[in-house]
């Protein structure tokens, strides 16, 4: 079964919809997200309606446990604090019912998922190979999927080595049938790895092959709802440097 990974949409409608029609065009079986529907941009019920129609499965991530009340704002940052109240304001009820469903890790196909790590689901952002090691000795399936940190990323632990990692870019491919690995798809709504493309990977849970992707979609347009939505200008800013 071939699976599209998404993460961290992060209400950006534009890059959420080109993502699915990559995903649609690749042919994948699946589509699993691994949490932040909303935050900081300006279409929460539209992402969360179109990954509620698309999705097999899906977890919370933090900004969803902000707007569900799950978690203070007082732990966010002030901008992603901004964006959580005003989600509230304007999320309907059905979906607010629905994020408030969701786990923040699962297991499907046995693979693990989870948005932050195997070791914290909710907060921990895996971004060294020390990170990697602490959370390999916690996770309990071979592969695991993590998002949370915007970057794609890909860590791998064989049984007599310490865990090796490095950052992924379009095109790249990693064979993940043998020892152990932890996969970041990146981010579909807020990149951070200097890409400003939307990020996603495919998965193929038979031969576990792993290759990632990068989507064009319309920048101008997200950054163009942010500030009509009035929330702040660096949201929108930072969309074209994919920071």
């Amino acid at each position: 079964m071939r699976v599209a990974v998404i993460s961290d949409i992060h209400a950006n409608r534009q890059a959420l919809e080109a993502v699915l029609s990559a995903v649609d065009a690749i042919g994948a079986d699946e589509l699993w997200c691994l949490g932040d529907l909303v935050g900081y941009g300006a279409d929460p019920n539209d992402c969360v309606q179109l990954v509620r129609e698309h999705a097999s499965v899906c977890l919370a991530g933090n900004h969803d446990l902000a707007v569900t009340g799950d978690l203070r704002l007082d732990d966010f940052s002030r901008g992603a604090a901004l964006a959580a109240r005003w989600t509230l304001d304007v999320i309907g009820d059905s979906e607010l019912k629905w994020l408030s469903s969701l786990p923040s890790e699962a297991t499907a196909e046995e693979v693990g998922l989870f948005h932050g790590s195997p070791r914290d689901p909710v907060w921990e952002y895996v971004i060294s190979t020390l990170l990697a090691d602490l959370c390999f000795d916690t996770m309990r399936t071979r592969i695991g999927l993590i998002g949370h940190s915007h970057v794609a990323l890909a860590f791998h632990r064989t049984e007599t080595e310490l865990a090796t990692g490095d950052a992924r870019r379009i095109g790249d491919s990693v064979d993940a049938s043998s020892d152990r690995w932890l996969l970041n798809p990146g981010s579909v709504g807020q990149p951070r790895d200097g890409d400003p493309r939307a990020a996603w990977l495919l998965l193929d849970t038979e031969s576990s092959v792993v290759t990632w992707q990068r989507t064009e979609y319309d920048i101008a347009g997200a950054a163009a709802a942010i500030r009509a939505a009035r929330l702040p200008d660096s949201l929108a800013d930072r969309l074209q440097y994919g920071q």
